[in-house]
């Protein structure tokens, strides 16, 4: 799914260099007549490596590069000379990028730390010149091994976005107007649904000149999990956050109802999601008064018996100093620390 420069899912066709052949090469010299073999051995085809870039927060800039390919090895050469390695193939992605075999759907390994550099595709082994073959019995072998093959792999790249703190709701529950108010990111913000086509990602600047790094994920609908919707492509965004906030609206019909629905469809999607910290926002909450936000108050207080919740009104300035406090404690727990 893509928007602008936004791209998190890409297929690539990769493959490696094949090995160098030996050689078969006899050694000839003036006043030498019998030399004997010292044919070289074959150079190693070129890797290709994914490297991990925190500099990069999309896999936009491969989007066209439908076909990755190592270089081949050299051949052997004469006087037991090896021939060059294949040149490698480095291809950069951001961190966070998982990398699945697309024949199998399985996942061969992510990148999740900065310089991390994996082979995707190891290159052909050189064959073995014939000077490894002489023996007693065998002194002018004419044969050499030839190169290993290349290894060729489709894969499929999937950015998990890496964010402390990922924001779950509905369409228009606000998670834009949140983002852009804390942060110095501009999603794009406007009174219908889906206005959000991509993650955007902004960094909450904190005290200390301390600072964490919040997702805004496009809404989630009922049935996400089963691909109705924008949110179903962008759900495994929120398996790489530290903490998730569910962001409702005050002026929901049912505030539990729908932090339920949220609730189920991650658990549908991947119920390891609910091992997170979870943390619920109200938001608008500039349209209530002093005396329906404390009735308000007591109903959550017996609906989620216990678990956290905070009021907040992103347009008022309101609740916000208190929300950066409650995340940024939430954050450096010793739950989050492991």
């Amino acid at each position: 799914m893509t928007e602008g420069n936004f791209v998190d899912y890409v297929k690539i066709y990769v493959s490696s260099g094949k090995g160098g052949k030996g050689s078969t090469h006899l050694h000839r010299e003036k006043f030498i007549e019998k030399g004997g073999p010292d044919g070289g051995d074959g150079g190693r085809g070129g890797h290709v490596y994914l490297v991990g870039n925190k500099g990069l927060w999309t896999l936009f800039h491969l989007k066209f590069a439908k076909h990755v390919k190592a270089g081949h090895g050299g051949d052997g050469g004469s006087a037991r000379s090896t021939g060059a390695d294949g040149e490698d193939k480095y291809i950069e992605v951001p961190l966070g990028t998982v990398v699945r075999d697309k024949e199998t759907n399985e996942i061969l390994f992510e990148i999740t730390e900065e310089g991390e550099k994996r082979i995707v595709a190891k290159g052909g082994k050189g064959g073995l010149g014939n000077w490894h073959f002489r023996s007693s019995t065998n002194q002018t072998p004419r044969y050499s091994q030839p190169g290993m093959p290349a290894n060729e792999i489709d894969v499929i790249l999937e950015l998990k976005v890496l964010a402390d703190v990922g924001l779950v709701g509905f369409p228009n529950a606000g998670k834009s107007t949140l983002l852009s108010v804390l942060t110095s990111a501009k999603p794009k913000i406007a009174d219908y649904p889906f206005t959000t086509l991509k993650p955007n990602l902004g960094i909450v600047a904190y005290r200390d000149f301390q600072s964490f790094v919040m997702a805004d994920i496009p809404g989630i609908i009922e049935g996400a999990a089963e691909g109705k919707g924008l949110g179903h492509y962008f759900l495994r965004h929120i398996e790489r956050n530290s903490v998730l906030l569910f962001l409702i609206p005050a002026d929901a019909d049912d505030i539990k109802k729908e932090y339920e629905i949220l609730l189920d469809e991650l658990r549908r999607y991947n119920p390891e999601i609910l091992d997170k910290e979870r943390f619920i926002v109200i938001s608008k909450s500039d349209m209530l008064d002093e005396e329906l936000q404390k009735e308000m108050k007591a109903q959550l207080d017996s609906e989620f018996k216990g678990m956290k919740y905070h009021f907040i009104s992103s347009i008022a300035n309101q609740g916000l100093v208190e929300l950066k406090d409650k995340l940024w404690e939430m954050l450096n727990s010793e739950e989050n620390q492991i």
